[in-house]
């Protein structure tokens, strides 16, 4: 599958870039970032999956996070991909900004008119990682994933539906009980119909309860002040007590002060890069 580089900068020794290609599950063109230390120059390195939010691109994590330089310290590959299909001509892509063109939700649909091109779910988890795993020095057995808000929501259920597949998952605010929330509700009206039964399978809090048990660590920071939280969009709460339940380790840190955005990310983004670490690098 032919990859097009889009854009390289040097950044803390490694290389920064972003790649366009043809996917096949999404049935338009794709762009991705990727971040190469300075260690996946001479070795394979683990794989760490990036997931972001509504209304993002590949770009919103590369620009402003601040990951590279503890990426480049452990010797981590990093990919961010985008958030949905872009450009398939779909009535009503571009109406909203929670559903549609940068809310794919990491689900595939099977909805007409999204299921043809709306399969971010099997995007993420297939076409993207073995793509990676054919074009860049990566450990196909070393990957983890994280992500923010509709990307935490994204990294959960694509740790919890593959078991041993991620070393690790983390996530910054994210939208833990999306069935209870109307960001759920809307888009999975949208992609999956009003069965709402389906909507279990890609919701955190539900697969927590049928979780088999192998060891998965999870990191959750979601800010105090966030106004999505307030706004019961997140309902991290649920999914705490569902992991509580399953004995299912899981760290949840309030902080203080934060809200929703990528300053609140960069503060925190070291912790969540060293956590991953700690399994891609046993």
């Amino acid at each position: 599958m032919a990859l097009k580089q889009i854009s390289r900068n040097k950044c803390f020794g490694g290389f920064q870039k972003v790649f366009e290609h043809n996917s096949v599950e999404l049935k338009c063109k794709m762009k991705f970032a990727i971040y190469l230390p300075p260690k996946a120059e001479t070795e394979k390195c683990p794989a760490l999956y990036w997931l972001s939010g509504l209304t993002c691109t590949e770009q919103n994590f590369i620009t402003k996070s601040g990951f590279h330089r503890a990426a480049s310290e452990h010797g981590l590959v990093v990919i961010a991909p985008d958030t949905s299909p872009r450009g398939c001509n779909i009535k009503g892509e571009d109406e909203s900004w929670d559903f549609g063109t940068g809310a794919g939700f990491y689900v595939n649909a099977t909805e007409d008119p999204w299921k043809t091109n709306y399969r971010m779910y099997s995007y993420v988890t297939e076409e993207l990682p073995q793509l990676i795993n054919a074009h860049f020095p990566v450990d196909p057995q070393r990957m983890s994933i994280f992500g923010h808000s509709m990307g935490g929501h994204g990294a959960l259920i694509c740790a919890l539906k593959n078991p041993g597949k991620y070393k690790s998952v983390s996530a910054f605010a994210p939208i833990c009980n999306p069935v209870l929330s109307s960001w759920g509700k809307k888009v999975f009206t949208g992609y999956l119909g009003t069965d709402e039964s389906k909507w279990k399978a890609y919701d955190a809090t539900h697969l927590v309860k049928s979780y088999p048990g192998s060891h998965l660590d999870i990191l959750i920071d979601q800010g105090k002040d966030d106004e999505f939280l307030l706004d019961g969009q997140l309902l991290p709460d649920n999914f705490i007590a569902a992991c509580t339940e399953k004995k299912i380790p899981v760290v949840l840190r309030l902080q203080e002060g934060y809200d929703h955005n990528y300053y609140f990310i960069a503060t925190f983004i070291t912790d969540h890069i060293r956590h991953h670490a700690k399994y891609l690098n046993a």
